[in-house]
C-alpha cells in the first residue's frame, strides 16, 4: 500500500483499537492522525482521549506517523475540517477513516485504486466505502457514479477538498437561482435538502461539516463513487456517539461488509446511477430522518 491514511479519533479507545487494527493489517507508509481534546465539563473524559491516543503507538510497521493533537475541544466540525485541511496541505490525496467506521480489507486497495485513476479527473469528488442500497444490486460493475458522497471511511484529493466551505457562502446564490431543481430533479428532494442547507447556513453548529461537503459537491456537479457492496461498518452508534445516540436513530448500524473482488471491473462511462440515488433519497434522506436532523441542529445550537 502506498496511498496515506489520516485516522480521525477523539474519545472512545474501543472503537478506535478496531479500526487501528484494520489500519494495521493495510500497513500505510504514513499515517496522519487527527485527534480532538477533551473537554472540562466532562468528567473522565480526559482519560478517554488519552487512552484512545496511546492506541497510536502500537504502530509496529514501517510507517511515518504523523499527528495533529488539539489540546482543547474543537468540536467535531472544527475538528475535522481543520484537520483534513492539514492533511490535504501535506499529500495531493488520502484515504480518511473516522474511529467507528471499520473497513474491510479490500476497502484500501479499492480506494488507492480509483484515487490513481480518476487523480486528474474533475466529474469525481470522492470515493465512498458504504453503499446503502441494502441489498439491491445497482451495476454490473465493481461501482456505480452518485451525487451522494458518504463519508463513513472515504477518500478523496486535494483537488476536490479545496472547494470545501463551512459556512457555505454560496447557498443564497444556489437558492435563489434554483440550482437543487437541476441536480435533484424530484420535488420532494429538493425541499429536503432546501430545508437541510438553510437551517446548516443559518445556524452553524461545531458539529456539523458532512452536509456542507456535499453541497461543496453538489456546486461543482462532482460526483462520488460507491462500490457495488458495502466495505464500511459502523459501530459507533451509542452513548458515546456524537450525532446518534440511540440504536433507532439509524437502520445503518453496524452493517455487514462484503468482499471486493479484483481485478476491478471498471465502468465504461462516467454517469450518475438515478435508480440507486433515487432509493438513497427515500430511505436515508427521507422526510421522517429530516425531523431527526433538524432537532439535532436544534439541540447542538441550544444554549449552554
Amino acid at each position: 500500500m502506498e496511498t496515506p491514511i489520516a485516522f480521525i479519533i477523539f474519545k472512545r479507545p474501543h472503537t478506535t483499537e478496531k479500526v487501528f487494527e484494520a489500519i494495521r493489517q493495510a500497513k500505510p507508509p504514513k499515517l496522519f492522525v487527527i485527534a480532538d481534546g477533551s473537554r472540562a465539563e466532562h468528567p473522565g473524559e480526559a482519560e478517554k482521549c488519552e487512552a484512545t491516543r496511546a492506541i497510536i503507538e502500537r504502530v509496529d510497521w514501517n510507517c511515518e506517523v504523523i499527528k495533529n493533537y488539539s489540546d482543547t475541544n474543537l468540536g467535531c466540525a472544527k475538528r475535522v475540517v481543520s484537520g483534513i485541511d492539514w492533511v490535504f496541505s501535506n499529500v495531493e490525496e488520502a484515504i480518511i477513516l473516522e474511529d467507528d467506521c471499520v473497513p474491510h480489507p479490500t476497502f484500501f486497495p479499492f480506494c488507492e485504486e480509483l484515487l490513481e485513476k480518476y487523480r486528474y479527473d474533475s466529474r469525481v469528488a470522492s470515493i465512498s466505502g458504504s453503499n446503502y442500497q441494502l441489498g439491491h444490486r445497482r451495476t454490473n460493475y465493481s461501482y456505480y457514479f452518485s451525487i451522494y458522497n458518504h463519508c463513513w471511511g472515504w477518500a478523496s484529493w486535494r483537488r476536490a477538498w479545496q472547494d470545501f466551505d463551512i459556512y457555505m457562502k454560496l447557498w443564497p446564490q444556489i437558492q435563489a437561482e434554483g440550482c437543487l431543481s437541476d441536480i435533484l430533479e424530484d420535488y420532494k428532494a429538493v425541499r429536503y435538502w432546501s430545508n437541510l442547507f438553510q437551517s446548516v447556513f443559518e445556524n452553524p453548529s461545531d458539529q456539523i461539516w458532512d452536509y456542507q461537503w456535499t453541497f461543496a459537491c453538489w456546486i461543482q456537479s462532482a460526483l462520488s463513487i460507491i462500490p457495488k457492496a458495502n466495505l464500511i461498518s459502523n459501530i459507533g452508534f451509542g452513548l458515546e456517539s456524537t450525532h446518534f445516540t440511540s440504536k433507532k436513530v439509524s437502520p445503518y448500524i453496524n452493517m455487514p461488509t462484503e468482499v471486493m473482488e479484483f481485478p476491478l471491473k471498471h465502468p465504461p462511462f462516467i454517469v450518475r446511477n438515478l435508480k440507486a440515488d433515487k432509493f438513497t433519497q427515500q430511505t436515508l434522506f427521507k422526510q421522517t430522518a429530516f425531523q431527526l436532523i433538524k432537532q439535532r441542529i436544534k439541540k447542538l445550537i441550544k444554549p449552554k
